[in-house]
């Protein structure tokens, strides 16, 4: 088997993200055994101050900070 590009294409039928039993969303890594969104099976769920304005929308934070 050569490197590179045409090795990629044996990849194709692997994936590595499945549905989450708990946000419903693609993003539990099988080998990980972890959901990247909600950060299943840990029992808190995974937020952060960061990702703020996306929780609550842009409109809402700003009513809120006047």
């Amino acid at each position: 088997m050569t490197k590179g590009n045409p090795s990629r294409g044996k990849r194709s039928g692997d994936r590595n993200h499945i549905k989450c039993r708990r946000c419903g969303s693609n993003s539990y890594h099988k080998q990980h055994g972890k959901c990247s969104r909600c950060s299943f099976p840990e029992s808190k769920l995974r937020k952060y101050n960061w990702a703020r304005k996306t929780r609550i929308g842009t409109r809402k934070l700003m009513q809120r900070q006047k």
